[in-house]
């Protein structure tokens, strides 16, 4: 019973954060944060590289766990939320945007003992903020969407390269991979490659494949830094993962400007205060959520 509810739990963490990659503006990273497994699902992955046996076995364990619900919830979500997201791109900003907003001040809370007293950090806050901006603003010039189903060699490298760049953002909270697969022209042919895909329409599987070992690559290339980095350089990391967060927002006001068909950037006029609460409902049900898990384990 107790392994049946491991799973469900870890499953149902993996759904949540598929349900941020697929749409740009919110990341699968921000997401493990929130729930208090972040440093679980980074060392799990940096165990696939390891050595030693009994991790790589425990790591194994649970992405595979955190994979399933990951791809229920990506196929989930290219069917019907994608949809969505186009048809009422406001409200799903609002969302987001409550999401962020509460989760800001919860990540502070759980790190201020690395926060504490280490305010010259705040330089690498700065940072986070200017790089997801300067994203956000290449995104208003991105390349024009790719044709996945006739390949030629050069969008074969392209392809996998952007995979690599893409899934590293992705397992970073505060900056979303889905906004950098827009930005070189790769989100919309991905996510209709995997709709199609799902109908076994398989015009567009070698791209996804090519795309895929990018993804791995990526995410093997980056572990280890992630993973040092919150082991040695704590402060310095959560102060950047805050201004990647905060940067996210001037992300999501510009979401809009970003669809295929685009529209205008969200404003006071537009902002949708119903779902901005609800965004926040679901971080705080995240929350609440952590530690009914916390407080189990303890017993």
């Amino acid at each position: 019973m107790k392994k049946f509810k491991d799973y469900i739990v870890n499953a149902f963490y993996g759904f949540a954060m598929a349900l941020a990659d697929s749409v740009p503006g919110v990341s699968g990273g921000t997401v493990a944060f929130l729930l208090g497994f972040y440093d679980k699902f980074i060392n799990s992955l940096n165990s696939l590289i390891s050595k030693n046996k009994q991790n790589k076995k425990y790591g194994i364990k649970f992405l595979i766990k955190l994979g399933i619900g990951w791809i229920i919830g990506m196929a989930s979500s290219v069917l019907i939320l994608t949809s969505v997201f186009e048809t009422h791109i406001y409200k799903v900003s609002s969302l987001f945007m409550g999401f962020i907003i509460l989760s800001i001040p919860i990540i502070i809370m759980e790190e201020k003992d690395v926060l504490k007293g280490k305010y010259i950090n705040i330089i690498f806050t700065i940072i986070g903020i200017l790089l997801v901006a300067l994203i956000t603003y290449f995104n208003n010039n991105a390349v024009s969407n790719v044709d996945i189903t006739n390949l030629s060699f050069g969008n074969i490298i392209y392809i996998f390269l952007v995979g690599g760049i893409a899934i590293s953002a992705m397992v970073l909270p505060g900056i979303s991979g889905s906004t950098l697969l827009l930005i070189f022209g790769l989100y919309i042919p991905i996510i209709n490659g995997i709709k199609d895909l799902l109908h076994f329409d398989f015009s567009s599987f070698f791209a996804l494949f090519v795309f895929g070992l990018g993804v791995l690559t990526g995410i093997f290339s980056i572990i280890k830094l992630l993973k040092k980095a919150l082991e040695k350089y704590r402060s310095q990391t959560i102060y950047t993962i805050i201004g990647l967060m905060i940067g996210s927002l001037y992300a999501i006001v510009m979401g809009p400007t970003t669809l295929d068909v685009p529209v205008p950037a969200m404003t006071f006029k537009t902002f949708n205060i119903l779902f901005f609460l609800i965004g926040a409902l679901i971080v705080f049900g995240m929350q609440y959520t952590k530690h009914v898990m916390e407080k189990k384990k303890k017993l």
